[in-house]
C-alpha cells in the first residue's frame, strides 16, 4: 500500500507565493480599446472640423455615430474576451466600473446638453473633462505614467477650450484622445506583447 507523504508546508506556501506574484506581474491591459475609442474620436473630431469649418456642410455632426457603432463593437469583443478569460483580477473589475461611470456621465452630460441646448463650446470643454477621469484613475490603478500624463493633457486642452474660439475645439478633443488614448494605448500594446 502506497501511503501519500503529507504536502510540506514551506514547499505550499512558496507556491501560493509563486502564484501570487505571477498574477501581480502579468500585465493583461493590451491597449486594444483605447486604441479603437482613440482613433474612433479623433476620426471623428477632425471629420466634424472639416465638414464644419472647411467645407461647410451641414452634416457635420453626422460622424458621430460612429461611437455608437464602435460601441456595439465593444461589447462584443468584451463579450468574447469575458469568455476566455479564466480569473477575473481585482484590477479588472475596478477598471471595469471606472468606465462604466465615465459611460454613464458621458450619456448624461449629453442628454442634459441636448435637453437644456446649452452652447456647443461647453459640451466639449466638459468632453475634454471627462475624457481625463478614467484615463487617470486607470493610469494610477495600473500605475503606468502614459495614462496620468494624458490625463493631464485632457484637462489641459478643457483649460484651452475656454480661451480659443469655438471652432477649434473639436482640434482640442483630437489632441486629449491622441495624447490620453492613442498614445498610450500604442505603449499599453508595446508592454503587453513584450510579457508574451
Amino acid at each position: 500500500m502506497i501511503t501519500e507523504e503529507a504536502p510540506d508546508p514551506l514547499q505550499q506556501l512558496q507556491l501560493i507565493n509563486s502564484m501570487i506574484n505571477k498574477a501581480k506581474d502579468r500585465f493583461s491591459e493590451n491597449g486594444h480599446l483605447y486604441l479603437l475609442w482613440g482613433w474612433t474620436i479623433l476620426f471623428c473630431a477632425l471629420g466634424s472640423y472639416l465638414l464644419e469649418f472647411v467645407f461647410r456642410s451641414p452634416y457635420a455632426y453626422s460622424v458621430w455615430v460612429l461611437p455608437w457603432l464602435m460601441l456595439i463593437y465593444q461589447f462584443a469583443y468584451l463579450s468574447k474576451k469575458k469568455k476566455a478569460k479564466q480569473v477575473v483580477t481585482y484590477t479588472a473589475d475596478l477598471m471595469k466600473y471606472v468606465w462604466l461611470v465615465f459611460l454613464i456621465l458621458i450619456i448624461l452630460m449629453l442628454a442634459v446638453t441636448f435637453r437644456y441646448d446649452h452652447e456647443p463650446h461647453q459640451t466639449n470643454s466638459i468632453i475634454l473633462v471627462l475624457y481625463g477621469m478614467p484615463t487617470f484613475l486607470i493610469g494610477k490603478i495600473l500605475k503606468f505614467k502614459p495614462l496620468i500624463t494624458g490625463a493631464l493633457s485632457c484637462w489641459l486642452f478643457a483649460v484651452l477650450s475656454l480661451f480659443i474660439p469655438f471652432q477649434y475645439h473639436m482640434l482640442l478633443v483630437a489632441a486629449g484622445v491622441a495624447m490620453g488614448w492613442i498614445i498610450p494605448g500604442y505603449l499599453l500594446k508595446k508592454r503587453y506583447n513584450k510579457q508574451l
